[in-house]
């Protein structure tokens, strides 16, 4: 058999070790490994009829002799199966003699050359794929980036007189999140948010102040001077509920989903902010803040809010959070499946409804949300409460008469 066809056929390469009491030559190993195995095994692994129809390749010898002793290695490349290859491969172990020389044979191990190759193949393909990246011009990245901000206008929308960009459920969402510029509102529909509503320079518009007299309002802005004007003109002629801010020195449109969710995460309440920062720092601001302050007590009285409970920045996090779990939940509406998401929102994996019970019970690793086209049940609570996972979104919930603490139960109704 030639080398090119062992090279194509084989599966596996047997490696062992052979040492000798004297004397001996390759001819003398070969001949022992045919001739101490014949009649050992059955007719079907028989190494010469095997070596004869190809499902061994030809028996290599590495031997060396040194002060009256032989040391070496034996391979034998083997497209025999996992089985066959390891019963031939003890086989070997049996050989006592070599020449007129005891000697002594063990199998060191096995290798897959399958594996091998698999290795070399992903390998390969990272440099391969290197070189494509790098290969990728300034008007090659500039063509991809217009093609995803072309996908990105696409959904943004306007609001009021004034057309204001906002993302495509600023009308229907009850929690809203106020936003410097058009950028802004661009990346954060990158991330799914789509309740943003830019106010578009530093004199926010009359429309922005009565919108978040009707809706509970998030201001997110840059972090540096900027923000704290606009932060300031907002206070003043709105009703902002919460204020989260961009890290020190960088703006809304450049930061990256994970800093967006931290960010949208630790957001406080107004009151909470103004507390621990000198942004209103005269009488009149401070009357204006206590006027709308009472305000926005009012109009979460008539809607059913308690007041005898402190404001806290979980329930801030809440109304964001439902609305962006709503907004990526309608995107599975009809399909039948859902997903696995991570505390970053990224999905770890593809699930069918009819077995999100399995695939939830399955989960081993850092889950976070499973999102699915289906009903929320008591068992399917149970076994998310076992896994720990935090959040289930779906479109409806049904008999839960037990429900944990540390499971969010998220629905459209």
């Amino acid at each position: 058999m030639g080398k090119g066809e062992e090279l194509t056929t084989t599966k596996y390469l047997i490696h062992a070790q052979i040492n000798a009491n004297g004397i001996v030559e390759k001819p003398d190993v070969v001949g022992a490994v045919f001739g101490q195995t014949e009649g050992l095994l059955s007719n079907d692994l028989d190494l010469r009829e095997l070596q004869r129809t190809g499902r061994i390749g030809r028996i290599q010898v590495n031997i060396q002799s040194n002060s009256g002793r032989a040391k070496g290695e034996i391979v034998i490349p083997s497209s025999l199966d996992r089985v066959e290859t390891a019963i031939l491969a003890a086989s070997l172990e049996t050989i006592n003699r070599v020449g007129p020389c005891e000697a002594e044979i063990q199998t060191t191990h096995v290798e897959d050359v399958r594996a091998v190759k698999r290795e070399q193949v992903v390998n390969r393909a990272k440099e391969i794929y290197k070189k494509m990246v790098e290969s990728v011009g300034p008007t090659s990245m500039r063509m991809i980036e217009e093609v995803r901000e072309a996908m990105r206008v696409h959904e943004i929308s306007e609001y009021g007189e004034d057309r204001l960009p906002a993302g495509p459920s600023i009308h229907t969402s009850d929690a809203i999140i106020v936003v410097e510029g058009r950028s802004d509102v661009l990346n954060l529909l990158k991330y799914g948010i789509k309740n943003t509503v830019a106010v578009e320079g530093v004199s926010v518009p009359k429309s922005i102040g009565e919108l978040s007299k009707k809706r509970t309002t998030t201001a997110f802005v840059d972090g540096d001077r900027g923000g704290e004007l606009i932060l300031k003109e907002l206070l003043q002629i709105g009703d902002v509920d919460y204020i989260t801010r961009a890290p020190k020195g960088k703006e809304v449109e450049d930061l990256e989903k994970d800093e967006v969710l931290v960010a949208l995460r630790d957001k406080v309440p107004t009151a909470q902010f103004l507390a621990t920062s000198n942004i209103l720092n005269d009488n009149n601001n401070g009357k204006k803040e206590n006027g709308k302050r009472n305000d926005r007590n009012n109009r979460k009285q008539r809607f059913n809010r308690r007041e005898e409970k402190p404001p806290v920045e979980e329930p801030a996090v809440e109304d964001d959070e439902v609305s962006l779990m709503k907004d990526m939940l309608r995107e599975f509406e009809g399909t039948g499946s859902g997903a696995i998401l991570d505390e970053a929102l990224n999905m770890t994996k593809e699930v069918e409804v009819e077995n999100i019970y399995e695939e939830i019970k399955n989960i081993d690793g850092t889950a976070d949300t499973v999102i699915f086209d289906g009903v929320i049940s008591q068992r399917l609570v149970d076994v998310a409460s076992q896994k720990g996972i935090k959040k289930l979104v779906a479109f409806k919930s049904v008999n839960i008469v037990k429900k944990p603490h540390d499971v969010k139960i998220i629905t459209i109704d």
